[in-house]
This record gives structure tokens, C-alpha cells and sequence, in this order.
């Protein structure tokens, strides 16, 4: 399997994890912190959304710079969230194809300005900054949910509020 292949089937894999989520938040919790030094529901939200879109806006070129590249996402709905996740997946698939297998190798890096926050290879990029980095964040955001008293959907496996059908 090639690295673009397997990288294609993640893709597809997360973002349907990452819809399992969104489908769970309502539009009223979006302000809601469970403390005060976290981001609020909404904030993290987007947050997760936003890092699915960089697949396709850091991961082609060879330098993401924070102070240049980066503008976070604000939103004011949920169903804005799902579109822009829904709309993204296409683009990030095209991103993905277009990389050539030999660019997977190649350095990427990550700066803010000048400082340089993490120099690795394309395909270790997608995976340490982008993906792990949306899974964190998600995991995060189960625990809001909980604490809010929504079910949490199972992503990997069942959880404690939908358990494994019985065979």
C-alpha cells in the first residue's frame, strides 16, 4: 500500500470520527468552558475542524509559518462546522494525491517566525502534527461532552454510552 493510500483511508476514518462529535454538540453549549483557562466548546470545536483542514492548507508546502499561515477559525454554529469538515474532506483528498510519493520524505517544517518548532519528514508531519494533533483534541472534547451529560460517541470502539451489539 502506498503511503498516499494509507494516508487516504485515515483521512476518511477521522473526519467520519470527527462528525460522530460534532453531530453530539448543541448549538446553546458552544460558549461553555469547564474552566476558565480552556477553550470554550465551540472554540475547541473548531479548533478540531480546522486542523483537519491542514491536510490540505500546511502538509503540501515545505514551511507552515504560524505568524503567516495560520488564521483560526470562528464560527457560530455547529451545522458550520459540519460543512466545513464535509467540504474539506474533498479538498484534502486532492491535497493528498497531489503530493508526490517521493515529497513524503522530504522535511517539512513548522515556525513561528523565525523559531522553528519542528523540523521532520512530510509523511511523520501528517501524521505528529495533523492527525495526532486532531485526535488530542477530540479526545478533549468526549470529555466536554461527558461533563455536559451528552452521550459520547464510540470512536475507536464502543463506549460507555453506545456499548458493543451483542453478536
Amino acid at each position: 500500500m502506498s503511503i498516499k493510500k494509507s494516508y487516504l483511508i485515515e483521512l476518511d476514518h477521522e473526519t467520519k470520527n470527527t462528525r460522530r462529535i460534532l453531530d453530539r454538540i448543541p448549538d446553546e453549549q458552544l460558549d461553555w468552558r469547564p474552566h476558565e483557562k480552556s477553550m470554550s466548546l465551540g472554540e475547541l470545536a473548531a479548533h478540531v475542524v480546522e486542523l483537519h483542514g491542514w491536510v490540505s492548507k500546511a502538509i503540501p508546502k515545505n514551511v507552515f509559518d504560524f505568524k503567516v499561515d495560520y488564521h483560526p477559525l470562528k464560527v457560530s454554529s455547529v451545522e458550520e462546522l459540519k460543512l466545513i469538515l464535509s467540504e474539506g474532506l474533498e479538498t484534502n483528498k486532492s491535497a493528498i494525491e497531489n503530493i508526490a510519493e517521493e515529497d513524503w520524505m522530504k522535511d517539512w517544517v513548522l515556525k513561528a517566525g523565525e523559531y522553528e518548532i519542528a523540523r521532520l519528514p512530510r509523511a511523520g508531519a501528517i501524521r505528529f502534527i495533523v492527525n495526532n494533533h486532531i485526535v488530542h483534541h477530540r479526545g478533549q472534547l468526549t470529555v466536554y461532552l461527558r461533563l455536559l451529560g451528552i452521550a459520547v460517541p464510540g470512536i475507536y470502539g464502543p463506549s460507555a454510552d453506545e456499548p458493543m451489539p451483542s453478536l
